[in-house]
């Protein structure tokens, strides 16, 4: 920062307590004008947290901020932005029921044309790579679409701060070039920006500093380019990097999931149309589905899930029975477990505690008794679910809502696991979780495939299904590509299919 300039933002002393955790202690952090500043820790380290104070969202209870050399109280978010804050969340908060160009109207001021600002998110999502229709309904997108929508939604307002709290998460490795491209632009413009993100590769290429927290502390200042992953995972996690492990070769079992030739149209006019899938995952192995997000692997999991069951049994069979018309509850019974890609909403009710969310789809693991509810049994099973995955949480009647995103995925994966599930469907396992936790995720996942059971798990992290999967196939226009081994393919392989170009397919070019 050249002498005599004031930091862009400088937070002093910043701490926030809430009623049972302490989210942020002492912490002092400064970006100047043009920096990319990373904040790194685990899960549950504050950083979210701290994010929100500097957007206007959280009061702190101690501590002040600065704003261009100037004391300031951030009333709400609204006050942010008219300063020149833009945060992009990781828990979207976009409203379901309109469509893209409604969303971004209400983060404007006053009451933009929607035609004309959907020619300009248009111009942006074009710009930056992150294509996106401006008058589909957000209910209707994936995940990584809505995280496009989020930051298109944020670029609009032309920001003189960009708050990033893990934008590339579920975003391509195309559209994450194109996203850094984007954000040095705007560095060298001038702009500041604020980076959380749980890709060490990434803040290593991208950002000029780094404060590192934990437990709500700062314990470490870096320059990225000067460290490795591992030299910041361990200042993030205080130890070694566990790095997961397979104890046998696949044993290819019995067929637990049998889907042949599975045609259906989306119910979504915006939709994918799946067009003849044929899938089998097998006891004791764990089958990966790579491919770009909003290529059908929303409906594909919808209807091996039960949540958009088919009009005829035949396509589908869980465990030899016709299932494609099950509902999901005959579904579970039956041994499928599986955790979707949203976590609030789909995987869990914000609102309610971590017992009344076990109790949601476990609730046949001894949480019922003489028709009535166990919810001894239910607090027990969530706090196993806390104790063996290692979730920050103040116990079982904590609210979902309240947990960091990446401690209420593991609750999530845990309350599934813990079933002990003949098949377990999952999608974006580690989306948003720091490095230690993923990689216990997915060793939790491979211990289960040990055990005997069958895990399909959807994935846009290439890296991740090498790390864990037997057998990889790749989604792309609604079409699935044939299985292959894992040790019989590459990264560059599978990155071409995600084009929908490999052997034999109709769509190949």
């Amino acid at each position: 920062m050249p002498p005599g300039q004031p930091a862009r933002l400088s937070l002093r002393g910043i701490g926030k307590v809430y009623p049972a955790v302490v989210a942020n202690q002492d912490i002092d952090l400064e970006v100047a004008p043009g920096e990319i500043h990373a904040v790194l820790g685990e899960n549950g380290a504050g950083k979210s947290t701290l994010m929100k104070i500097a957007y206007g969202v959280t009061q702190p209870s101690a501590g002040e901020i600065v704003w261009e050399g100037q004391p300031v109280v951030l009333r709400d978010p609204a006050h942010a932005r008219s300063l020149g804050i833009g945060m992009v969340f990781q828990h979207f908060s976009l409203f379901e029921s309109l469509t893209v160009v409604e969303n971004a109207a209400l983060a404007l001021p006053g009451k933009p044309d929607l035609a004309d600002l959907a020619r300009r998110i248009e111009a942006v999502s074009t710009r930056y790579g992150l294509p996106v229709d401006p008058h589909r309904l957000v209910h209707a997108l994936s995940v990584g679409e809505r995280q496009r929508v989020e930051i298109i939604r944020c670029l609009l307002q032309n920001p003189k701060l960009l708050i990033m709290d893990e934008p590339t998460s579920v975003l391509t490795p195309q559209a994450v070039r194109s996203l850094f491209g984007m954000l040095r632009k705007l560095a060298a413009e001038g702009c500041s920006i604020l980076y959380i993100s749980h890709k060490l590769d990434e803040i290593r290429e991208l950002c000029h500093t780094a404060t590192v927290l934990r437990a709500g502390r700062v314990t470490g200042r870096c320059v990225p380019a000067e460290e490795t992953p591992a030299s910041m995972a361990r200042m993030m996690i205080g130890d070694e990097l566990p790095v997961p492990r397979h104890a046998r070769a696949a044993e290819g079992g019995d067929t637990r999931l049998h889907v042949a030739g599975l045609s259906r149209a989306s119910a979504d006019p915006f939709g994918v149309d799946l067009a003849d899938i044929e899938l089998e995952v097998r006891a004791g192995e764990i089958v990966g589905i790579a491919g770009v997000s909003g290529n059908g692997q929303q409906e594909l999991l919808r209807a091996i899930s039960g949540e958009a069951p088919l009009d005829t049994p035949a396509p589908i069979r869980l465990f030899g029975y016709e299932a494609g018309a099950m509902p999901v509850a005959r579904r579970r019974e039956l041994g499928l477990g599986f955790v979707p890609e949203e976590r609030l909403g789909r995987g869990a009710v914000p609102q309610m505690s971590l017992a009344q969310n076990a109790l949601l789809t476990a609730h046949r693991k001894g949480m019922r008794r003489a028709g009535l509810v166990d919810f001894g049994a239910a607090r027990r099973f969530a706090a196993d679910c806390i104790a063996r995955f290692g979730v920050k949480a103040p116990g079982p009647q904590a609210v979902a809502g309240s947990l960091s995103g990446g401690n209420l995925q593991k609750f999530i994966v845990a309350r599934e696991v813990l079933q002990q599930p003949k098949l377990l469907v999952v999608s974006q396992p580690t989306w948003g979780v720091d490095v230690g936790a993923a990689a216990f995720l997915r060793q939790q996942l491979i211990d289960l495939r040990d055990a005997g059971a069958a895990v399909l798990v959807v994935s846009e992290e290439l890296e991740e299904l090498f790390e864990i999967c037997d057998r990889i196939a790749v989604i792309a226009g609604g079409r699935l590509s044939p299985l292959r081994l894992v040790a019989e393919t590459s990264v560059e392989e599978i990155g071409q299919w995600m084009g929908g170009k490999w052997p034999g397919c109709a769509d190949a070019r």
